[in-house]
């Protein structure tokens, strides 16, 4: 059994003529181009830790197989606003799973994609565990009935936008749940 006992979030952003190069530049820059990433679904696992990036780092070597939660998105339109954002909801009890959501925008400031992947994984996760709230009121009210519910211990977002290169170029953005096993 796989089973990740912590985890970090991270972020980048690339700019290149080469749409992959983009994309690998954005990797680089979020520290995670020398691993070989393997993408999951968005469950937080039990009893799994967030840790700062670089005390993460120090558990990782280059060329390992290292899964992840990933958000990326691209563009060679010039001023094009991008964004991509990784949310987590972590449940109270430490046996109990918890959720990441993935989230990618055009348009979007880097607050309201943030935001948005917060509250989608508070709201995937205050579904399976019973708490009651309308789903189109706003997430300052939803946040509300989960702190009273004592269901949902933390939230958080990592998020990375950018303005497409003025010279066409691609650019890409990425935000990361990176697992350590």
């Amino acid at each position: 059994m796989i089973l990740p006992r912590k985890c970090f979030l991270t972020k980048g952003v690339g700019i290149h003529r080469e749409k992959l190069a983009s994309n690998e530049l954005a990797l680089r820059n979020a520290d995670i181009a020398a691993f070989n990433l393997v993408k999951v679904s968005s469950i937080f696992p039990p009893h799994c830790k967030l840790v700062p990036k670089e005390a993460g780092l120090k558990y990782l070597t280059p060329g390992q197989v290292v899964f992840c939660v990933m958000s990326d998105n691209s563009t060679s339109e010039p001023n094009r606003l991008i964004s991509a954002s990784i949310g987590i909801a972590i449940p109270n009890s430490p046996n109990q799973y918890g959720y990441l959501s993935e989230h990618h925008a055009f348009g979007w400031t880097e607050r309201k994609t943030n935001d948005y992947a917060e509250d989608l994984a508070a709201e995937m996760l205050a579904t399976i565990s019973g708490v009651k709230f309308d789903p189109d009121s706003s997430y300052d009210a939803k946040r509300e009935i989960w702190k009273i519910s004592d269901e949902i211990v933390r939230t958080t977002a990592m998020t990375q936008s950018a303005e497409g290169d003025k010279d066409g170029r691609w650019t890409s953005v990425i935000a990361a749940c990176v697992f350590i096993v």
